[in-house]
């Protein structure tokens, strides 16, 4: 396994190339010296004011102002009254993109992962976006945390996986407005890719 973490410039290329390319990739959550990770097996590009489905198709707010900072940081926000979203910075400063990580492959740290999502089955840890955000303790807390940081609390690693390699392009999920675009990204035929 691959300890790289990926770097600034990997983050502030256009989204839809970043939301690919994430896929195969670590992300990695530590917790009290430990690694909990999982393979990142299904995301969603949000690119500009412009995009209907994009939290900055409002302009920009105090909730999503990080989404026109720079690249390769942690956008983290609360739907539903329940779950906590976890996206990643792109682009370049003051354009507002992000990638929605929707979709993990457990790898480390399985143990804290059913703890915290208070289940035993292996497929029902990581295949959403709150489950992931539950599984891996990502909360509110880490809205803003620098993804570049292999020092930090969270960040994602190159991954020597094929995993990545063979996907899927279709209409994003749990969206109003823009579902005519195909930006939503899963591996074929993975059992952790979210349910429709």
């Amino acid at each position: 396994m691959s300890k790289k973490v990926l770097s600034r410039f990997f983050y502030e290329r256009p989204t839809l190339e970043v939301a690919k390319e994430l896929l195969g990739k670590l992300l990695v959550r530590m917790w009290d010296g430990k690694r909990i990770s999982g393979i990142i097996i299904e995301t969603e590009a949000y690119i500009g004011e412009d995009d209907p489905a994009c939290h900055a198709s409002v302009g920009k707010t105090p909730r999503n102002c990080i989404m026109y900072g720079q690249a390769g940081f942690a956008y983290v926000y609360f739907i539903y009254g329940m779950y906590f979203c976890l996206n990643v910075v792109t682009e370049r400063y003051g354009f507002p993109a992000a990638v929605l990580i929707r979709a993990l492959e457990p790898v480390e740290g399985i143990e804290w992962m059913k703890k915290w999502r208070n289940k035993d089955k292996l497929s029902e840890l990581t295949s959403g976006p709150g489950k992931l955000t539950q599984a891996l303790f990502i909360t509110k807390e880490l809205n803003g945390v620098d993804l570049c940081d292999a020092n930090g609390i969270l960040f994602i690693e190159e991954f020597d996986s094929k995993i990545g390699k063979d996907f899927i392009a279709t209409p994003r999920i749990g969206i109003d407005k823009g579902k005519d675009k195909l930006w939503r990204f899963c591996c074929r035929n993975n059992p952790f890719v979210s349910t429709l």
